[in-house]
């Protein structure tokens, strides 16, 4: 089985209803062209000032939720909401919420990230999640008409553990909405998307965040798609934009039937 699978790389700013409009063409321009999963990049909704998160945060179901629904609805895609902020009743924090509508609109998967980005790196990136963000705690894989997908979310990259997790759920592609940062993105980013497909014997859709937000961080950009043997099949140019490539499970299968590395363990 074969479909197309596109991935959605954007610039989100505080202004909401401009990054919900930019995400609804840029979904309509990637169903237009036949892809039947769709996924769109880290906190796509709104990107803005930490003091503004927790008055940023949306219930689920809720605004931004009821307008993926609707078009995952009307597209008759897989879609998803790369991630949002979840409110959490009665905390001064969020959740980091990814969410996989189906053709019908309805929610087949909810992930929270669970990995939160706290680093301190001297050369320009300083940023801790938890001041403002709960963790997660479910790996969470969903299953849909063509394969199994595993749902992960950025920082969640430099954690293999992760993803050989989803991969026992039998996860065959993975989701990694992201807003990487330009720092560690230039030397991190693909090697880590490249070493977790490679590893897992599975396809990686990676929508990132580009550019400056000047309020937030630089981000890389370079969304990508790698396949099962760690290539590159598309790759974001320098700003906003919409890739493409086919995931082919016929040969996601060849590659695990002809280098059977995930029977091959021996460490749990």
């Amino acid at each position: 089985m074969k479909f197309l699978a596109a991935a959605i790389q954007m610039l989100a700013s505080d202004d909401k209803e401009a990054n919900l409009r930019e995400a609804a063409e840029k979904i309509r321009q990637a169903a237009v062209k036949g892809a039947k999963v769709v996924a769109l990049p880290e906190v796509f909704n709104w990107r803005g000032d930490k003091a503004e998160e927790k008055r940023n945060a949306e219930p689920i179901p809720g605004p931004t939720s009821d307008l993926m629904a609707r078009l995952a609805r009307e597209l008759r895609i897989y879609l998803l909401a790369g991630s949002c902020l979840e409110e959490i009743p009665g905390d001064k924090k969020s959740y980091n919420t990814s969410l996989l509508f189906g053709p019908d609109g309805k929610v087949l998967a909810r992930y929270r990230k669970i990995h939160l980005f706290d680093v301190q790196i001297e050369r320009g990136v300083s940023t801790l999640e938890s001041e403002t963000r709960r963790p997660g705690e479910e790996v969470v894989v969903a299953d849909t008409e063509f394969c199994r997908m595993g749902l992960t979310i950025c920082y969640d990259l430099r954690f293999p553990e992760l993803y050989r997790a989803l991969a026992g759920k039998g996860a065959q592609v993975v989701l990694v909405p992201s807003a990487f940062t330009a720092l560690t993105g230039e030397a991190h980013w693909e090697p880590l998307l490249r070493a977790r497909a490679i590893e897992n014997q599975a396809y990686i859709i990676a929508p990132d965040q580009v550019g400056h937000n000047p309020k937030s961080f630089a981000t890389y950009g370079n969304s990508m798609i790698v396949d099962p043997w760690g290539r590159v099949l598309a790759r974001a140019p320098d700003m906003p934009a919409v890739i493409f490539a086919e995931i082919d499970l016929a040969y996601l299968a060849k590659v695990r039937k002809e280098l059977p590395a995930l029977s091959h363990r021996k460490l749990s």
